[in-house]
């Protein structure tokens, strides 16, 4: 039978839904809505073979210049009933974008493992894409079969750290290194420090303040207060800042988005004082606790480098996973000349978010923003 797509409009109906099915958070409800307040547009499609829900995916939208038309886009989704069928899920959602939409791809980075385990730190492109094409399961073979080929041009970074956090805290700390563990104990016996959510306007300035420093600090671009103001207003209780205090003053913050089964950081941040207090240490620990309360069983730390930041995440777990990456499916004949084009102005963006911005001038490097914006 021919899977049908029809659209969602009711909020509460469709985050159940990505609930139910063990859908990731950036494809709640309020992250769309979010996005929406930056040049994007997002449907909510459900996928159906007869009366069964087979699959659903929020799908991105993002016009581009001429003569591009626009960009369909997938974060960390779709969400799909059987392994085995998600390729025809996928092949019906592309469908349903090229009548309804008509851009140039879909773009897709699902929350889906890859067939096989990262490879070491320092690893070329090409000893990866090797092992990837060796050792693809087999539903990740038909969904090339439906079109869909590997993509360089990566917003969402596909080797992360994702931590079993339903386990018990004793279970939690054994996967920890040594050092980390004394780090984490060491935290929690300061003076004068707690942990928590942060609930007040004065606090959520700190927060942002923190921000700005720890990326001067790192070297990397923050996006604007009020985008972080709108993931506290749109994402709802789905959005859980979590902080650490000295007396009344915010040292170490983690912001994250949770779904029912998984929590993901969004961003994470220390002062000096929070790290000479290693309190950024403990915040992971009792963040990873205050998620499991709720029920979450997956937290995601959203990617690794090869830098300082992600091996301090690193840290936390004696592994990590591989997710399959970013896969296009072409929906025009103008897609060569568009995945030419993204990657040129990638380096721009590492210089920060006001250079990347200046680049819009070239109608090619507005490409380079689509998918991290």
């Amino acid at each position: 039978m021919t899977l049908r797509v029809t659209e969602c409009s009711d909020r509460a109906e469709w985050d159940d839904l990505v609930d139910r099915t063990g859908g990731h958070p950036l494809q709640l409800w309020g992250w769309g809505e979010l996005k929406s307040r930056y040049e994007w547009s997002a449907d909510r499609l459900v996928v159906r073979d007869g009366d069964e829900v087979v699959g659903s995916a929020q799908v991105l939208h993002r016009t581009l210049p001429q003569p591009f038309r626009s960009l369909s886009y997938i974060p960390r989704g779709p969400q799909v009933s059987d392994e085995a069928r998600r390729p025809e899920v996928l092949n019906a959602l592309a469908d349903w974008v090229k009548t309804h939409r008509k851009p140039i791809a879909l773009s897709i980075e699902p929350d889906w493992e890859a067939g096989y385990s990262p490879m070491p730190k320092g690893t070329d492109d090409e000893a990866l894409a090797q092992l990837r094409r060796g050792d693809d399961p087999q539903w990740l073979r038909d969904i090339a079969a439906h079109g869909f080929s590997p993509s360089d041009n990566t917003g969402l970074i596909p080797r992360t750290l994702v931590v079993d956090c339903s386990q018990d805290d004793d279970a939690l700390m054994k996967g920890f290194g040594s050092s980390t563990r004394q780090n984490v104990r060491k935290s929690f016996k300061a003076e004068n420090v707690r942990f928590g959510l942060v609930e007040t306007e004065a606090d959520l300035e700190q927060v942002l303040a923190i921000n700005h420093e720890t990326a001067r600090r790192a070297e990397f671009a923050v996006h604007s207060d009020d985008y972080h103001r709108g993931i506290r207003d749109l994402m709802g209780d789905r959005s859980q800042l979590i902080a650490a205090w000295e007396g009344d003053q915010v040292v170490a913050f983690v912001w994250l988005v949770v779904s029912a089964t998984t929590a993901f950081e969004l961003y994470g941040g220390v002062n000096e004082r929070g790290m000479k207090l290693r309190l950024n240490y403990g915040l992971k620990f009792y963040a990873m606790q205050h998620v499991r309360e709720q029920g979450v069983t997956r937290y995601d730390f959203n990617g690794l480098l090869n830098d300082g930041i992600s091996d301090f995440k690193r840290q936390f777990a004696k592994h990590e996973n591989m997710l399959i990456g970013t896969w296009d499916r072409p929906l025009s004949p103008l897609y060569p000349a568009f995945a030419k084009a993204l990657p040129k102005v990638r380096t721009v963006l590492k210089k920060g978010v006001p250079q990347a911005k200046s680049a819009i001038k070239d109608p090619k490097g507005a490409l380079a923003k689509l998918r991290r914006e």
